[in-house]
């Protein structure tokens, strides 16, 4: 997945980097209903507990399994997850997340390795890629407001 954000490389490290801000945009329940914890740096653990409309928590952890500011972050997903899709991060799927500077905007690439033939198709089927999809779209105007905030 790949998504080109009007907004600079730092400010979109930061989004993805810092829980109180990854709460307003990772989901796709909105920030209403999103919480995160996480220790953002190699062997830590993050946990981000969605809510769905009908009061279902779910939530999707991992750990950081390599950080490289402003450039990139790979995370494996717990394996001990609820579901397939694990809600954006599934059990056991590693995740590679890119952050390229194109002048003032950031390109934003994920890629993401299942363990298995199995395990994608069992993902998509939870809805991997229609959430991560909705989400990556819902961090544009997030980005937005922050730098209008800013100004």
């Amino acid at each position: 997945m790949s998504r080109l954000y009007n907004a600079p490389r730092p400010l979109v490290w930061k989004v993805w980097t810092d829980p109180k801000h990854l709460a307003q945009w990772w989901g796709p329940f909105g920030a209403a209903r999103t919480t995160c914890e996480m220790d953002f740096r190699v062997g830590g653990e993050f946990r981000v507990l969605m809510t769905t409309p009908e009061g279902q928590t779910v939530p999707a952890a991992g750990e950081f399994l390599e950080i490289v500011e402003p450039e990139r972050i790979v995370y494996e997903g717990d394996a001990r997850a609820p579901t397939d899709c694990g809600c954006g991060l599934p059990p056991k799927a590693r995740v590679e997340v890119l952050f390229e500077a194109v002048r003032e905007k950031t390109r934003l690439e994920i890629f993401t390795r299942f363990p298995d033939e199995a395990a994608l198709i069992a993902a998509n089927a939870a809805g991997f890629s229609t959430s991560w999809n909705k989400t990556l779209d819902e961090m544009a105007p997030y980005l937005q407001r922050l730098m209008e905030n800013e100004r």
